[in-house]
């Protein structure tokens, strides 16, 4: 009933729109980096409820025209904002195929749940975790992030509070964090029950690390005043500035305290790909959870996050259950335990594992690895630049990838640099030439360039800064 009428003529029409979307990668650098949706758009997309169909043919014309020129822009060459990956041509063939098999992955015995299997053994194998089994994908790194959370809330308080709650034993549990760790694991902590105030956020030294002796102090201090602390979040690749905490020092106080030792890498940890980063992130091997993106650095199409669980049973003890409809079977389509049900929140689950495999079958950990390190070199050559740059300074040297610079003073009131910081960054934005992002580095307003992008050469840069000089001169002569 929902199938084409006519076979043929869906296959020419959807031959058209792969032929489309092929020449719009390969055709990427014609475009702007990004550029805003215009009101007539906006209102056309607002439709209401459409009550009947229309062919595959016009819809597809509609969105060629009112939706694809109008996208974030990440998979362009000089999108250097926040931390987007770029896509590959092959990770988009392998999301239709994916849709084409429309495998609910929640569990049961099929080609899917096996593919995911790997995907997580591979990743559990670089990062040094033990065994094949413990994790699971998921949207990304705010829901990895709360998964591991929960497998720590019940280890910490037994696999009870899923029915008594958090509060039923009457402990106050302890958690602790650098303030330059992401605000989505705040946000964990909301969803988990435990409340925000559980998480102690510990202000960052001055390289945006954990402070080491701060964080001892604190459990300390705590377990002192009778409160139990449980868990540790360290980052290998911190938002703001790509910044890598001591993670083998963590480890240690960790272990020395019982804590929960998690790890939020959410582009950084793929860096362990390359035999040149990996030792930056010594002692990831040590942690209890690590959550990670595939569609950053690896470039993997959204949305294809992970979360690995040292031990799984753990995470079982957190997630599994069942009921009558859902009973496993010995052999059949029921069969095939463990169900990735079992291992977090979700029972219907896409097909993420398959645009993961293409990719890294396609392209080998060692091109992935090239990749990033390519984009690491480009951001030390841009740093090593701006130090001797007239308009720019740079604030903090890189970590990974990520450059954070500042206008020179040049007379301007730190107020004015930050008005003129935001109102530059909109203006490159706009401009349709490059797109990077604002930050805040030791208290003062910073513009963030994160080159997470295979795409970017080094005439790429070249020119945004070349953009992005005029018009911070621009803005400097402009009437305040």
């Amino acid at each position: 009933m929902l199938d084409p009428a006519d076979w043929e003529s869906f296959r020419a029409a959807a031959h058209r729109a792969l032929d489309d979307a092929v020449d719009y990668l390969r055709d990427v650098r014609e475009r702007p980096a990004w550029q805003p949706v215009p009101q007539s758009v906006k209102a056309e997309l607002a439709e209401p409820l459409p009550a009947d169909g229309a062919p595959f043919a016009a819809v597809y014309a509609q969105f060629a025209r009112a939706i694809l020129p109008y996208a974030t822009g990440n998979i362009h060459p000089r999108f250097w904002g926040w931390v987007h990956g770029s896509g590959t041509p092959g990770g988009a063939v392998a999301e239709l195929l994916a849709a084409t098999m429309n495998a609910n992955v929640g569990g049961r015995d099929h080609a899917a749940v096996y593919v995911e299997r790997q995907v997580i053994a591979w990743f559990r194998e670089l990062f040094g975790l033990p065994g094949a089994d413990g994790g699971v994908l998921l949207t990304g790194t705010s829901a990895a992030n709360l998964v591991a959370l929960l497998a720590a809330r019940t280890r910490a308080l037994g696999s009870g509070v899923r029915k008594h709650g958090v509060y039923a034993g009457g402990e106050r549990l302890r958690a602790y964090a650098s303030s330059a760790t992401h605000a989505c694991v705040r946000k964990a902590f909301e969803m988990a029950g435990l409340g925000s105030d559980t998480l102690r956020v510990l202000p960052a030294d001055a390289a945006h690390r954990l402070d080491l002796q701060l964080l001892r102090r604190t459990v300390e201090s705590d377990i002192n005043s009778g409160l139990r602390p449980f868990f540790v979040v360290a980052n290998a690749g911190s938002v703001d500035a790509g910044a890598i905490d001591d993670l083998a020092a963590v480890a240690g106080i960790a272990s020395a305290f019982d804590l929960w030792f998690h790890v939020d890498g959410a582009f950084g940890a793929a860096a362990c790909l390359s035999p040149r980063l990996q030792p930056k992130f010594e002692g990831i091997e040590r942690a209890d959870s690590i959550a990670f993106d595939f569609h950053k650095w690896l470039h993997v199409p959204y949305d294809a996050g992970c979360v690995l669980i040292r031990d799984p049973e753990i995470e079982r003890a957190t997630f599994a259950g069942g009921g009558p409809y859902f009973r496993r079977m010995p052999r059949g389509t029921g069969a095939g335990e463990p169900w990735f049900a079992d291992y977090g929140p979700d029972l219907s689950r896409g097909f993420r594992a398959l645009k993961i495999w293409f990719t890294i079958k396609e392209h080998g950990a060692s091109g992935l690895a090239r990749a990033i390190q390519r984009n690491c070199d480009q951001a030390r050559t841009l740093y090593d630049r701006l130090t001797a740059d007239p308009d720019f300074e740079p604030l903090l040297e890189p970590e990974l990838q990520i450059v954070c610079f500042r206008p020179r003073g040049g007379g301007l009131e730190p107020a004015q640099i930050d008005r003129l910081i935001d109102e530059s960054v909109m203006s490159l934005q706009e401009s349709g030439v490059a797109v990077i992002s604002t930050t805040t580095i030791g208290g003062r307003r910073a513009m963030r360039l994160c080159i997470t992008n295979h795409r970017t050469e080094d005439a790429d840069l070249e020119e945004a800064l070349g953009a992005l000089r005029s018009i911070v001169r621009d803005g400097r002569d402009a009437p305040t």
